[in-house]
């Protein structure tokens, strides 16, 4: 189950999609998100699923990668479609019964909603390396530096983030194999047991997480790292005309999600 979290990963390639000014795909995610979440019929979900799955093969992501990051979710995902096949008022699927058509429709496009949310996203870090996605989110973000808001420590706070979650995923399973080679079990007994026999693992890793910390803490500082103030960049951002030809395409893709809207597709 550790292997197949995804999140935080980046896989380098020289595709379209890589090539790509961070700027550029973070501000198409925006646009995918509130694509997403204005599509209401089986069409635009149809159309979201089509660009979702271009966009996959442009940038060389292979679906099983991108649906590896679902299975962590996937109880949520039963629980979403779940809540909304029992409490969605409707024609019953045999009378008396309180499923409905109108709720496993319902429960359908949740579940495909929230599947479609986690890969689309997914595929940000999937082709951007954590670097680059922190010089895009904190150009994005330094009007909001005349307001004092602390945006290159936030940019950099997130690319610590995503550059560890791997590490900490490997040597979560490092831990689990290490307790288990010692008898633990993890996988049977209540939830309350599964729970306590978790104890073991959490200690190791946060004292291994804190010492992490403290090592990268030294090493920035013997380097002399004083934060965003008259630092440069090896490589500076610059939007080409892919880049603009790109965020055109988003803005005809939310253009189509609101037409279809409109008419109820």
């Amino acid at each position: 189950m550790l292997k197949d979290i995804t999140l935080g990963q980046y896989f380098p390639g020289d595709t379209i999609v890589h090539r790509l000014d961070p700027r550029t795909k973070l501000l198409l995610v925006i646009v995918y998100i509130v694509g997403l979440f204005n599509s209401t019929g089986w069409y635009s979900y149809g159309f979201v699923i089509l660009i979702t799955a271009l966009c996959m093969a442009l940038s060389h992501i292979k679906p099983k990668s991108a649906l590896k990051g679902l299975k962590p979710l996937i109880i949520i995902i039963i629980l979403t479609a779940l809540l909304n096949i029992f409490y969605t008022d409707g024609t019953p699927i045999i009378e008396g019964w309180i499923i409905t058509w109108e709720g496993l429709a319902k429960a359908a496009m949740m579940s495909l909603r929230i599947i479609l949310l986690i890969v689309g996203t997914f595929m940000l870090t999937y082709t951007t390396s954590p670097i680059a996605l922190t010089d895009g989110l904190e150009i994005m973000l330094n009007p909001l530096k005349k307001i004092k808001v602390p945006v290159h420590e936030m940019a950099m706070m997130m690319s610590m983030a995503l550059r560890f979650i791997p590490t900490l995923i490997e040597e979560t399973d490092k831990i689990m194999s290490a307790q288990k080679a010692r008898g633990a079990d993890f996988e049977t007994g209540s939830l309350a047991q599964r729970a306590k026999a978790l104890l073991p693992i959490l200690v190791p890793l946060f004292v291994s997480a804190f010492r992490r910390a403290d090592e990268l803490a030294v090493a920035m500082e013997s380097r002399c790292y004083h934060g965003g103030s008259g630092r440069t960049r090896m490589k500076q951002l610059s939007m080409q005309g892919i880049d603009m030809a790109a965020l055109l395409l988003g803005v005809l893709f939310l253009a189509a999600i609101f037409v279809m809207k409109k008419f109820g597709l």
